[in-house]
C-alpha cells in the first residue's frame, strides 16, 4: 500500500507541474518569451520545480484579521514566472 500511495502522490505532483505550465498566461506583446517560459516550465524536472515553486521560504504574519505571506530571501531564475502564475490563479 505504501508504494501505491507514493506513486499516486508523485502522479498528482507531476500533474500539478504540468497544469501550472499550461495555466501560465501568454500576453500578445511578449508571446514569444511567454511561450518559451511555458515550454521551459513544462520540460522542467520535478526536483527543480519543487525547489523553485514549492519550497519557498515564507514568514506568515497574522494580524488585523488578515494572513500575510512574506517571501524571504528568494530569487531563483524562475521567480518572475512564479508571480505571473500566481496572478493568473
Amino acid at each position: 500500500m505504501a508504494n501505491w500511495a507514493h506513486m499516486v502522490m508523485a502522479a498528482i505532483a507531476w500533474s500539478m507541474k504540468a497544469r501550472c505550465a499550461l495555466l501560465l498566461p501568454v500576453s500578445l506583446y511578449w508571446a514569444k518569451a511567454d511561450e518559451e517560459q511555458r515550454r521551459r516550465l513544462l520540460a522542467m524536472e520535478f526536483k527543480t520545480f519543487l525547489r523553485a515553486f514549492i519550497e519557498i521560504p515564507c514568514q506568515i504574519v497574522l494580524g488585523a484579521r488578515q494572513v500575510r505571506w512574506r517571501v524571504l530571501a528568494w530569487n531563483p531564475p524562475g521567480s518572475g514566472v512564479f508571480f505571473r502564475l500566481l496572478d493568473a490563479l
